[in-house]
């Protein structure tokens, strides 16, 4: 394998991220964090307008189609932003949407689709089944010929932003093999609908039953690019899970840190006994490593094979140092760690929940031995 590219930012990217630290951090304290778990929404659509008003979700859609031109090395930014301050958007479903739209849709879907993406519409996958399988192409979901096009049976399972979503991205076999199909918000039915309770309570998933649901020919996305989709979709996912994961990361350490700095014990501040500052600093280390893989990631996501090298590296690193600093975080904190109010709970949570959709640790460790081997 040739050596990767040089890593660093580009000018695109700084303007990106300054602009996100800025607006995550005035619109998503950690208060109205809390406040949207337990709303029916799950996000404050007043700041969603704004983030389509920013255009950050036709960052990575081409000028043809309405978007910015640029590309998911621009995305990361602001997905890592979002994940340092638990901001809760549709803005990843709507995100991969998008990436699905690009690399396997049709002219007239991505004509029809994209422009209203990167208006501020949101859209979503539903890829995700009974089975829990990490294997996009794994499909329980029937999709059956009819005279008019085709008609789905089965269920899905952890559909983000389901009910947000203007359109969703289905993945179903079709002769036996794994297609993917656009359902449109008005063909599914509300009792068809059932709100799951996940681990990450800034996340909304929902169970959708798919049984009688009716789509036309032009709603199967191009079967010719199937493979390249289903890739494309876990690989973007991989890398964009992983800048939530390393923006987490920051936070839950500054936090553990204010902590450490406020709390006494013996007349002492706890954050100058040795026990706690060398997990603290052994936390940090594993952060720089995490933000320096994600980067390194976002460089090269294009290249062929050192790209998915370097994308599952940073999804590896990140979760690992998430799950690490969100631990000690609990710890440290004693008994109020234990409670949920201690924010601790909140990264955890998000590590736990990232992980289980597109791959853990041991899988994304497999497919590296494979790569590299």
């Amino acid at each position: 394998m040739s050596q990767f590219g040089q890593i660093g930012f580009t000018e695109e990217q700084i303007d990106v991220l300054n602009g996100a630290e800025t607006f995550c951090r005035d619109h998503a304290p950690i208060g109205t964090v809390r406040a949207l778990i337990t709303s029916d929404l799950g996000y404050d659509d007043k700041v969603w307008a704004q983030i389509g008003a920013l255009g950050w979700l036709g960052i990575a859609i081409p000028e043809t189609y309405g978007g910015l031109g640029l590309s998911l090395t621009e995305v990361v930014p602001v997905c890592e932003q979002m994940g340092r301050r638990m901001m809760a958007s549709p803005f990843l479903s709507t995100s991969l949407a998008a990436q699905a739209l690009i690399v396997g849709g049709t002219l007239a879907q991505k004509s029809k689709i994209l422009p209203q993406i990167a208006q501020g519409k949101a859209a979503s996958l539903a890829l995700s089944e009974r089975n829990q399988a990490w294997d996009l192409t794994r499909c329980d979901v029937q999709a059956r010929r009819t005279q008019g096009g085709y008609v789905l049976t089965g269920t899905k399972t952890l559909v983000l932003d389901l009910e947000a979503a203007e359109w969703i991205i289905v993945s179903a076999n079709l002769d036996q093999k794994a297609c993917l199909f656009i359902v449109e918000k008005e063909q599914i039915l509300e009792t068809a609908m059932r709100r799951e309770i996940l681990i990450d309570e800034t996340k909304r998933g929902w169970e959708w039953v798919l049984d009688g649901t009716e789509i036309t020919e032009e709603a199967c996305l191009d079967k010719s690019k199937m493979d390249a989709a289903f890739k494309h979709i876990h690989l973007t996912a991989t890398l964009l899970f992983a800048a939530e994961l390393t923006g987490g990361a920051q936070a839950c350490i500054d936090y553990t840190v204010e902590y450490l700095n406020t709390r006494k014990q013996f007349d002492k501040l706890i954050g100058s006994f040795q026990a706690l500052k060398h997990p603290v600093v052994d936390a940090f280390v594993e952060y720089q490593k995490a933000r320096s893989l994600l980067y390194m990631a976002a460089f090269n996501f294009y290249k062929p094979e050192q790209g998915e090298v370097a994308t599952r590296m940073a999804f590896v690193q990140a979760d690992k140092t998430l799950s690490f600093a969100a631990d000690r975080s609990i710890q440290f904190h004693g008994g109020f760690g234990f409670t949920y109010d201690c924010d601790a709970h909140l990264y955890r949570r998000r590590a736990i929940f990232n992980t289980s959709q597109y791959g853990d640790r041991h899988y994304h460790k497999t497919k590296l031995a494979d790569l590299l081997l």
